[in-house]
């Protein structure tokens, strides 16, 4: 009711001017921000998972190039289960713990290659001396040709934008992951149905439905026009 964002207690402005992304994952899965050496060692760990195994790539050839990205995503998060054992019983919790970590690591490399398959490129490999988001970004606009020169102002934007959406309480996806969680299903594939609600136009739809105002508006030239569209109800 008050309109306010909390992440364990913590503000959401307070998180997003301080924290980068990995930290605000510490804090949703521990309950409270990581030290220093805390923060060191959890990033050393995402960053040992952000590979994928080769035959994973062999995935997106089943679909068409112009499938949407979430059909695809979709699919692909599930599939994980069929390559990580150990980490498949929802009712224990080094299992959870373990399909956590490999979630928040292997999510950027999966949907880079969403994206890098719907426009026939080549998918680029997660390179670990980046930040995480960073490593995102050169998995995302990267190619083989030349090196990737990442923009510090880009990476800090997109990684505010990752910690708006990390957690947003009892919304239609938790809702959706929280229910297939309760038959005991495997977390690759309750967490895939997350995203298949999320793909819906009244959740996630409408950050992609705002992508595509954007690209209608084209550049700032064309903003005042637009505002005025919208505000005509004739």
């Amino acid at each position: 009711d008050l309109g306010q964002l909390a992440y364990r207690g913590y503000p959401i402005e307070q998180l997003a001017v301080g924290c980068d992304f990995l930290e605000v994952c510490h804090l949703l899965l521990n309950g409270d921000l990581p030290t220093q050496t805390q923060k060191d060692s959890f990033s050393d760990l995402i960053h040992n998972h952000t590979m994928v195994h080769e035959q994973i790539g062999r995935f997106y050839q089943g679909f068409r190039r112009d499938a949407h990205p979430m059909a695809v995503l979709t699919g692909v998060v599930a599939g994980l289960s069929g390559f990580y054992h150990d980490s498949l019983h929802i009712q224990n919790e080094e299992h959870r713990m373990a399909c956590a970590v490999r979630l928040i690591a292997k999510m950027p490399t999966l949907v880079a290659m969403c994206y890098k398959y719907s426009i026939g490129q080549p998918f680029i490999y997660p390179k670990n001396d980046l930040s995480y988001t960073a490593n995102f970004m050169r998995m995302m606009f990267g190619t083989p040709c030349e090196e990737y020169k990442v923009n510090p102002v880009l990476v800090r934007a997109l990684d505010r934008i990752f910690i708006l959406h990390a957690d947003h309480e009892q919304n239609a996806s938790t809702s959706t992951v929280r229910m297939a969680g309760s038959s005991g299903a495997n977390p690759f594939a309750v967490v895939s149905a997350g995203i298949a609600c999320l793909w819906g136009p009244a959740h996630g739809g409408a950050n992609e439905a705002c992508l595509k105002m954007l690209e209608e508006i084209g550049d700032e030239s064309r903003i005042g026009e637009y505002i005025r569209k919208a505000k005509d109800k004739s």
